[in-house]
């Protein structure tokens, strides 16, 4: 990139990588020395960690983003990833869906989520109310709307 004319890091550029598959997750702090954070793809993710055909129709009941090996990687990429000073977004639809799935985010520490324009405010509620329910009684959110919808 830098040899043509878009160095990492030059006018702000950030690079990201997709974390899609398990290897990402089991080795996100390599990953970190090289990109600036990650988007977790969540459906590719769910499929690959749990080894189910998501266009399946026979297979479909099994396919779920809320299974505990899914969500365990989606923490311990974003605490790998913080750990290395790097942000971690989510783009997919359970959050969308989900009041739960955003509420586990939020407690995970994640820095952005992408939702679809038609999602955006109920997303937007969704994390803001997480966000709440994290702070001690009486304190006012001191990162702001950093962890809202985007």
């Amino acid at each position: 990139m830098a040899q043509h004319g878009l160095p990492r890091g030059g006018n702000g550029l950030q690079v990201y990588v997709m974390a899609e598959i398990p290897s990402n997750v089991l080795r996100a702090e390599d990953f970190a020395d090289r990109f600036d954070g990650f988007s977790i793809g969540s459906n590719d993710l769910t499929q690959l960690t749990l080894g189910v055909d998501r266009d399946s129709e026979r297979l479909a009941p099994l396919f779920d983003e809320r299974d505990s090996a899914v969500t365990a990687s989606i923490q311990a990429l974003i605490a790998s990833a913080h750990r290395k000073h790097r942000k971690v977004g989510l783009c997919g639809q359970r959050p969308s869906d989900d009041a739960d799935f955003a509420r586990l985010l939020v407690r995970a520490g994640i820095d952005s989520i992408s939702v679809a324009p038609d999602s955006f405010l109920l997303v937007k509620d969704r994390v803001a109310a997480a966000e709440r329910e994290q702070q001690p009684s009486g304190q006012h959110n001191q990162r702001g709307t950093e962890n809202e919808a985007q």
